[in-house]
């Protein structure tokens, strides 16, 4: 008797993990993003990694950048051959949002990718303000998830 496949699940959203670490994250944004078809295709599968990526300001307009496409190739004869893109993309906002994002980047914050939204029609990514954490804040980080992750076993086994 064959075994039924089970259907893939695409994840609703891709999210930075990285961010929340490297980050105190601030003031969030959704804003749009300008992809080709193939790009619309990976992001649908959950082959997107925001890991290290950033936003910067060129022209009054918003460019998502270091963020790794890994692209499907249609070649004959290749079952499954990706390539990974990480050019620059153009992020949509609106022109309020946009000086907003550039009057605290001059005070010193990042702007930071936190999530990628592929539910819906559209493909939407989640920018947030964010200040760069110390290594020893991210020390304390480590320190109270550990405590936590603890104190929550220590519940668990009562």
């Amino acid at each position: 008797m064959a075994q039924k496949k089970k259907p893939v699940t695409a994840p609703k959203a891709i999210v930075n993990r990285r961010a929340r670490f490297d980050y105190e994250i601030g003031e969030e944004i959704v804003s749009g993003m300008v992809l080709t078809g193939p790009e619309v295709r990976a992001a649908r599968d959950g082959h997107i990694q925001l890991k290290g990526s950033f936003v910067t300001v060129r022209n009054n307009e918003l460019w998502l950048n270091n963020a790794s496409f890994s692209l499907k190739l249609n070649q004959k004869g290749q079952v499954g051959a990706r390539t990974i893109d990480t050019e620059p993309r153009k992020l949509l906002a609106s022109r309020k949002q946009i000086d907003n994002l550039v009057a605290h980047k001059k005070q010193g914050m990042s702007i930071v990718p936190t999530k990628l939204l592929t539910t819906g029609k559209f493909i939407k990514l989640v920018i947030a303000l964010g200040k760069g954490k110390k290594n020893y804040d991210k020390r304390e980080t480590l320190k109270r998830r550990d405590q936590e992750r603890d104190s929550q076993r220590a519940i668990k086994q009562q």
